[in-house]
């Protein structure tokens, strides 16, 4: 595991793309003063999506720095090949192959690696940014309808990822039974898998769904309009390094909401991280994300109605033993809630305009 040590120099974050400057945010009261020692940690971001924004502008925009830390931001080498293969090189630098202290990407698959593989860190979560479904289901051309799903081949990537959760809520609620009534293919959930015949129905989201659909694919099924609750991206940390490292725990998540009020509040500088670290420039596909971004929660609670769906569709003993709350520690949130900061942030950016 990372060790935290103490640092007293200012430094810039590697972040995904190219280390980026400090700059001030006038939605942030100015009494809040950057704090004399930073604490270094290390934070593995799962993949390159509209949910990792708020992350990405808290390295743009000093947020990270002016609540006193320190951090070493990274994408995995597999989710840096992934989006290659969508047009975006990841510097060298910005990969990272080391277990992050603090991890973003689902609760989901968090959960069910840690309650299924031996070796997977064990960790909590302690926030939610993302609580709604928003894959859409994906088909080869001639399947048309919920009826001609039966008998079928369903790509996903690993067990437990969110469009495999996602799939699985879906195939429950139009009376399919996932182990019986079609055939379920992991590493298979990519366009090019049903286009190579690999697989019949996939699982995504945000601009993937139009390149589908240039391709060939029908979009099957919206999730986004049906609410469908899940444990999605948020922050997840190494169980036994969160009872001796709670001060540091709760500075990133205030970081967390205060990057969360930026993303929702200031578009231009939505925009300009968007273009820096995702390379989208078309005006279209700028609104389209931060319309899906600006959805997020303000007060990203761990979503406990999601892990109660997660328990519904992944029933083995030691997901199944456990209640909701123990996969997760609110406090962070709940605290930053209560003491009415999160909606402070809201209304000082919007006297700011």
């Amino acid at each position: 595991m990372t060790v935290i040590r103490r640092v007293s120099a200012l430094t810039s974050f590697a972040s995904l793309m190219i280390a980026a400057g400090a700059v001030g945010w006038p939605g942030i009261s100015c009494a809040q003063q950057k704090p004399a020692e930073m604490t270094s940690v290390s934070v593995e971001l799962g993949d390159v999506s509209l949910t990792k924004l708020p992350f990405i502008m808290a390295a743009d925009y000093g947020i990270y720095e002016r609540n006193g830390l320190k951090v070493r931001q990274y994408i995995t080498p597999s989710a840096a090949k992934a989006i290659e293969a969508k047009g975006v090189k990841v510097p060298a630098e910005n990969i990272g192959r080391e277990e992050g202290i603090i991890n973003i990407d689902g609760g989901s698959p968090t959960m069910v690696r840690m309650h299924s593989v031996g070796t997977a860190p064990h960790r909590v979560i302690l926030a939610t940014t993302d609580i709604y479904s928003r894959f859409h289901i994906l088909s080869r051309g001639d399947i048309k309808t919920a009826a001609d799903v039966k008998g079928k081949r369903v790509g996903f990537g690993n067990p437990g990822a969110l469009t495999h959760f996602s799939e699985l809520m879906w195939l429950k609620s139009i009376g399919l039974d996932p182990e019986k009534d079609v055939e379920m293919y992991s590493n298979t959930g990519e366009i090019k898998d049903v286009l190579e015949g690999k697989v019949d129905i996939i699982a995504q989201n945000g601009v993937t769904v139009e390149e589908a659909k240039k391709k060939g694919l029908n979009d099957l099924h919206n999730l986004v309009p049906d609410k469908v609750h899940i444990p999605g991206s948020g922050v997840n940390v190494l169980s036994d390094w969160l009872p001796k490292s709670r001060d540091v725990a709760a500075r990133f998540m205030r970081a967390t909401v205060e990057a969360i009020a930026l993303m929702k509040t200031d578009k231009k500088k939505a925009f300009a991280s968007m273009r820096k670290w995702y390379g989208i420039t078309d005006p279209k596909v700028l609104e389209g994300i931060y319309a899906e971004a600006t959805d997020l929660p303000n007060k990203p609670y761990p979503s406990i109605e999601g892990l109660k769906n997660m328990q519904s569709v992944y029933t083995w003993r030691a997901i199944a033993k456990k209640k909701p709350e123990d996969f997760v520690d609110a406090s962070f949130v709940t605290e930053l809630d209560k003491s009415g900061y999160i909606d402070s942030l809201y209304k000082k950016t919007d006297g700011a305009k």
